[in-house]
């Protein structure tokens, strides 16, 4: 394993780039899967993977992509960057503000919703609300995670901002926040345009961005992994129209999308061996080919992937000594504080490197064991991971002349 085991700053990091050809040669050569890149916006300090030529990937559907949950690591894609319609994942929008709202504390999972004439009048997957009925917040987000309910998006999002017209807003603004620059909202429930009306535009990138904000949820997860659920006491029932949820092992999200302008969509979010995948298809021509595709590009992803020891033991010593400042030695010795184990895909294991962020110099005093650096772990310059190195000895404060001397 490739590891560079100088301390060093930050700038001074060693990136390693991938040819187009190093994970597509991990296929047959029919299979034609190619990667590209994907942002994701709420941690503007991790690094994002180079970009790549993509190749065609064949398959049942216009778009797709897969990609590491933790990292944002792409394995596969086919024209992810094309914009397309992408029918009810758009309401894992909808659904994330509220949970964002509800996490913020501006909103209360048991607040009554009172049912707009608006909302009642809503057409296609819907949980036939009536006109002043009152649900809360939580029944109102189950109908919309679990059973697509078009009339539920409508009430929480009038509920939470007073209008639709608002709510789209937030949803927009969101987006942006994300990254996800190839993405335009019209709807808070992602049915075909109306009249005079501009249709919700996404790609298959942007999705899986969106994908990856979703799953720090755990009730989202929750609801998108429930076959079904009683709704209105009982008298009516929630039906998930994932047909991979409870087939395909570790499945636990996100949303499907149907129309006949998007054809079958579904982004979908699956653990296995401790590894999360995102994976979006859009554009599929059946059910049962958004199903087929899914698992065929889960499957794949979690076989190219492999278990690396980065850092195979805690407590080994970095073969650099750090200086220090003000103590009665100039030099002292600093080692990993822990073990780490990554994921990354085969045949990969050359391309790691292990930065160790150091300053020049500590200041004393310091007791064994305090924390003066991270070693980050790194492939194409993306993070997968990170250890603190911690002092392997007591550094104590010298005395007037020592001090003089170790500036």
């Amino acid at each position: 394993m490739k590891m560079d085991l100088k301390h060093h700053k930050p700038a001074q990091s060693v990136v390693l780039f991938l040819t187009t050809m190093a994970l597509v040669a991990l296929l047959p050569a029919s299979s034609g899967l190619a990667q590209e890149p994907v942002g994701h916006g709420p941690n503007p300090e991790q690094k994002q993977a180079p970009s790549f030529e993509s190749a065609t990937m064949t398959g049942n559907f216009k778009s797709a992509i897969v990609i590491d949950a933790e990292t944002g690591l792409v394995l596969v894609a086919a024209n992810a960057q094309v914009r397309r319609q992408p029918a009810s994942m758009l309401k894992m929008m909808t659904e994330l503000i509220v949970l964002e709202h509800i996490a913020d504390g501006d909103l209360k999972m048991d607040d009554i919703v009172t049912v707009s004439a608006r909302s009642s009048k809503m057409g296609g997957s819907q949980v036939y609300l009536k006109h002043g009925e009152t649900f809360s917040v939580e029944e109102l987000l189950q109908a919309l995670a679990i059973h697509s309910a078009n009339d539920a998006a409508v009430a929480l999002a009038e509920h939470l901002a007073g209008s639709v017209e608002a709510f789209v807003d937030l949803m927009n603004m969101r987006a942006q926040d994300l990254g996800m620059k190839n993405s335009e909202f019209h709807s808070v429930h992602g049915l075909p345009a109306g009249y005079k009306q501009s249709p919700d535009l996404t790609t298959a990138e942007d999705m899986a961005i969106l994908g990856r904000e979703m799953i720090q949820h755990p009730r989202a997860l929750e609801w998108a992994s429930t076959k079904t659920a009683p709704f209105r006491d009982g008298k009516f029932t929630l039906y998930n129209p994932n047909k991979l949820v409870g087939t395909f092992r570790g499945l636990d999200g996100i949303k499907t999308g149907f129309t006949a302008a998007a054809g079958f969509c579904v982004t979908a979010s699956a653990v296995q061996k401790g590894k999360r995948l995102i994976s979006v298809v859009m554009g599929c021509t059946t059910n049962q080919a958004r199903a087929t595709e899914t698992t065929r590009l889960l499957t794949y992803g979690f076989n190219a992937y492999r278990q690396v020891k980065a850092i195979p033991t805690a407590g080994v010593l970095l073969p650099d000594p750090v200086g220090v400042k003000g103590g009665k030695v100039s030099q002292t010795t600093v080692k990993y504080g822990a073990a780490l184990t990554v994921m990354i895909p085969r045949n990969r294991e050359a391309d790691l490197v292990v930065e160790n962020r150091l300053p020049e110099k500590v200041e004393a005093p310091l007791p064994a064991g305090a924390e003066v650096g991270q070693a980050v772990v790194l492939l194409d310059g993306v993070e997968l991971g990170r250890v603190p190195l911690i002092l392997a000895e007591e550094l104590p404060k010298g005395n007037w002349w020592n001090r003089l001397m170790n500036k």
